[in-house]
């Protein structure tokens, strides 16, 4: 098969052959149709963000196709299935193996795009949101990097489950934001703390989404309600900030770290049959989706990290396989 590989010396993208990937006893192998480009991408191709033990060294961390092998103990999949799923790697590429219990079936009328869009950025913003975080209807999201795909995929279940969204972003993002049904802050014109006092009258943001960390963890804090939560998900703003402990115990405020990339099996199948039961039939009815910026050939992957590297996409990067 062919797959994207990172050239040692220059750090280009190059689509070449490598070998075919083995199906074990509890996988599958996806014909890959299409894959979603995170920025969890950019940061592996840098070095930054290796692959847990075990996994593919391909990039891509989301993938939609067709099954074309399956494991001897795996029962429910067929040959012929359409399905998307959530990887810890090797999405970039014709096939990959996939554990069996993080499939999800695809209707048929589901455009590949859209099914290689959802599964990074719908798991990350529901893990974070509502498992993590434990929002309930009627609180307060705030949702740092609102344009973004996890951000676009949060504001959405956010609005859907009757939460109020408050959601930072560029000039460019905000009337795009605004239409999700979120109040849209621009990030460098505002101060988001006085926004969320005067949208909560006081109270604060019940949740917080925050990919940014370092710089952001004080204003974050500022504006936390009393039992707030702050979930980091990302340090784009550095890794490391002070963080007011006397605030923390008055108010009662949790900071929660969380990443998805190096769960274990075991956790990722339970995460899956929550998200099969909450949030996919929401998407089948198309109450909440993934939002397309671009799509690219598998052989442009270069110039769709160029495109996210820009910070001026407003959802998702796709590559289309076959």
């Amino acid at each position: 098969m062919r797959a994207i590989q990172i050239h040692p010396k220059t750090n280009d993208l190059i689509w070449e052959n490598v070998p075919d990937p083995f199906c074990g006893p509890d996988d599958v192998v996806l014909e890959v149709a299409a894959c979603g480009v995170n920025r969890a991408d950019l940061l592996q191709r840098r070095g930054l963000y290796p692959p847990p033990p075990g996994a593919s060294e391909i990039l891509g961390l989301e993938a939609a196709g067709v099954v074309s092998q399956v494991g001897s103990n795996v029962t429910g999949w067929l040959a012929g299935d359409r399905a998307m799923c959530l990887l810890s790697g090797g999405g970039y590429a014709e096939r990959v193996r996939v554990h069996a219990s993080a499939l999800i079936p695809l209707p048929e009328n589901m455009p590949w795009e859209i099914a290689a869009a959802i599964p990074e950025v719908f798991y990350t913003a529901y893990v974070n949101v509502f498992l993590e975080a434990g929002i309930t209807a009627g609180e307060t999201l705030l949702v740092h990097a609102g344009g973004s795909g996890v951000g676009t995929a949060a504001i959405q279940l956010a609005v859907e489950h009757g939460c109020t969204v408050i959601a930072t972003a560029s000039e460019a993002k905000l009337e795009p934001i605004s239409e999700l049904g979120a109040y849209a802050v621009d990030r460098n014109a505002e101060d988001f703390v006085a926004c969320v006092h005067e949208v909560t009258q006081g109270r604060g943001a019940d949740v917080i989404l925050d990919p940014v960390g370092g710089s952001y963890l004080a204003r974050n804090q500022a504006c936390l309600a009393e039992e707030g939560r702050l979930v980091l998900i990302g340090l784009m703003g550095g890794g490391s900030a002070e963080l007011n402990l006397a605030t923390m115990l008055v108010k009662r405020q949790r900071l929660i770290g969380s990443v998805l990339r190096s769960r274990s099996i075991e956790e990722k199948s339970a995460i899956t049959a929550h998200f099969l039961r909450d949030v996919m039939p929401l998407i089948v009815e198309e109450q909440v989706g993934p939002i397309l910026e671009a799509e690219f050939g598998i052989e442009q992957a270069a110039e769709a990290h160029a495109l996210l590297q820009s910070n001026e996409t407003f959802g998702k990067v796709v590559l289309h396989v076959r």
